[in-house]
């Protein structure tokens, strides 16, 4: 009597548990309506709820949150600049632009077998033309997943791609480089009028990554805001370091060139920007010292290190570890002495950085051909 009453429990038990599961399935393919399953362009419900704009940024994308569809593809425009084709070799791997869930996959003649997927920041992008659609509606996404086998039509192997808002295919060469297939470096703002999507671009043009360019092609000053800099594009030299010798102390037989930041011995060093390394090894007083050519005219030199890492003409991003802190030169203390340079004029580093707060400071920064720098409080 216990067994047959027991087994009834656990019969009931698991009859409760199909009852909740089944609906916890359904409801993740039913987060899209019948329309929206089948239709390759319908409204995004909601996009413009609160506001008739939104934005994206794409001037930072993390590694790993964006993918080209065919990364070793070849892409043109076709469509009235609507579409890319992007051409490939027979059994190559389609992958999501950007994480999302699959809205729609199936075969939607002329475009054969079709995947939509409804990205987390509001676009949607439609892969057509596929041998074989890999994931099916409901199914959530990463950046750089493989959802379909590259088909195309006749003896051609392509994919057509498209970028859409709400229903409206956009020109997908606002958003990639086509033929670099990486991402512009700007914001996006996404207007809906009436029945149309205006899209306006915001571009940057960072001067601190083209660190060969002349800065003053085109003008003979440029201005720098500094706080317009992302938290990727630099560093304190010597993050949670204070400084033990201002730039211009009265030294008796010079004037300090620069400033003296120090933790500890043998702590990490940083390059302060995107840039080349323009000099590394023993320099003198100096000991051994870096210097960095970076954009905007910008030079920056590291002195005194134990050790260096990084070599002359190698290319080093913000925050790259170019070596340790040491007392190598003309030093008592284990330190570093850190300069800073436009257009070959040697200028206080606080103009760029706060070193008490180990900041950039709050400033915009006039910059002259003749190496000349006003700097601004914002």
């Amino acid at each position: 009597m216990k067994h047959s009453l027991s087994l009834k429990i656990q019969l009931v038990f698991l009859h409760l548990l199909l009852v909740v599961s089944i609906p916890v399935c359904a409801q993740s393919i039913q987060e899209f309506t019948p329309a929206e399953q089948q239709s390759i362009s319908v409204p995004t419900p909601g996009l413009f709820d609160r506001s008739d704009a939104f934005e994206i940024d794409f001037t930072d994308v993390a590694k790993g949150s964006y993918s080209f569809p065919l990364p070793v593809g070849k892409a043109e425009l076709v469509n009235n600049n609507s579409e890319l084709e992007i051409t490939t070799t027979k059994g190559d791997a389609v992958k999501a632009m950007f994480g999302g869930v699959v809205r729609l996959s199936k075969n939607n003649p002329p475009f054969g077998n079709v995947i939509v997927i409804r990205h987390d920041n509001g676009l949607e992008t439609v892969y057509g033309y596929n041998a074989q659609n890999l994931v099916k509606v409901g199914d959530r996404v990463k950046a750089g997943q493989t959802i379909a086998i590259v088909g195309g039509e006749g003896l051609r192997t392509f994919c057509n791609f498209a970028i859409m808002v709400s229903g409206r295919r956009i020109n997908p060469a606002i958003i990639i480089e086509v033929h670099g297939h990486k991402l512009h470096p700007q914001t996006l703002t996404f207007r809906k009028t009436g029945k149309r999507i205006e899209v306006k671009t915001h571009r940057v043009r960072d001067n601190m990554t083209d660190f060969k360019a002349d800065p003053f092609a085109k003008s003979s000053t440029i201005k720098w805001n500094l706080a317009d800099m992302k938290k990727s594009q630099w560093s304190y030299p010597l993050p949670g370091a204070h400084v033990i010798s201002p730039y211009g102390q009265n030294r008796g037989t010079h004037i300090h060139s620069g400033v003296d930041i120090k933790t500890k011995a043998n702590d990490n060093v940083r390059a302060a920007f995107d840039g080349e390394v323009i000099q590394s090894g023993p320099n003198g007083a100096y000991g051994n010292c870096i210097k960095i050519q970076h954009g905007n005219g910008l030079v920056t030199l590291y002195a005194h290190q134990s050790k260096n890492f990084v070599k002359a003409g190698q290319k080093v991003k913000a925050g790259q570890i170019i070596g340790l802190a040491g007392r190598t030169g003309r030093a008592t203390t284990e330190h570093v002495h850190f300069e800073i340079f436009f257009c070959n004029r040697r200028y206080n580093p606080n103009i760029l950085f706060n070193h008490e707060r180990n900041q950039l400071q709050n400033a915009t920064l006039t910059i002259s051909k003749s190496g000349k720098v006003t700097s601004k409080k914002n």
